[in-house]
């Protein structure tokens, strides 16, 4: 979801967009092929035992609540400006056993929660395309900021459309989040903006077509 700081408060895109209630958000990102991504996620992620993996707008907690089933020595810490999201988060921790660390915060403000250099690796999926691109800079700033040297950046989100099918697909979720914060996901601007953010080794690892456009595993080093 769309995470920024403001002077006048915090702002956000909800997790489905302008139409859909938090209750309807796992069975609508489950058609998303959500199995697969989220299990190369993980795959590229690879949690070790002592690790600090920082989720970055974890929405219902999918992501943080697998990653600390597979490495229940890993410290996790879903982060997201969603208190209702992060409720259900909680419950849904409690239900798989686990006990993720679960904040309140924005994408751009991730020093001012954990402080700057403390995590190994930063994940997000689905987060950035629902950004105004000056935001999607500030977040990826952000997650640089919070990593140590050499820490790795996972990034899951809707990246270049290569296709006329996948740019249709791709159209109901500008419909949901908007043209102008979508679009430049669609032109294929992640990558270039996760060097100016000053990772190193950026590529986009694996492409998933899905019945809403094509979902990219971006990953990358901190430089």
């Amino acid at each position: 979801m769309t995470q920024t700081n403001q002077k006048a408060g915090p702002a956000f895109t909800p997790a489905l967009g302008r139409f859909a209630p938090v209750r309807f958000y796992d069975p609508v990102i489950a058609l998303t092929r959500e199995r697969l991504w989220r299990s190369l996620a993980v795959a590229y992620v690879a949690p070790r035992p002592g690790e600090t993996i920082v989720d970055v707008g974890c929405g219902t907690g999918s992501l943080a609540v697998l990653l600390s089933r597979i490495e229940p020595l890993a410290h996790i810490t879903g982060i997201d400006p969603d208190p209702g999201v992060l409720a259900a988060a909680r419950r849904k921790a409690g239900a798989a056993g686990v006990e993720p660390r679960w904040l309140t915060g924005l994408g751009d403000g991730l020093t001012e929660l954990l402080g700057a250099g403390t995590a190994d690796t930063v994940v997000s999926s689905l987060v950035l395309h629902q950004c105004p691109l000056a935001v999607k800079r500030a977040v990826l700033a952000s997650m640089a900021e919070v990593l140590r040297p050499e820490g790795r950046l996972v990034l899951v989100d809707y990246g270049l459309q290569r296709t006329r099918r996948m740019r249709l697909a791709f159209r109901s979720v500008q419909l949901a989040d908007g043209r102008e914060d979508t679009q430049p996901n669609a032109d294929g601007v992640l990558p270039g903006l996760i060097r100016e953010a000053g990772f190193r080794e950026v590529r986009e690892a694996e492409v998933v077509p899905t019945v809403t456009g094509s979902i990219s595993v971006y990953v990358a080093r901190r430089g």
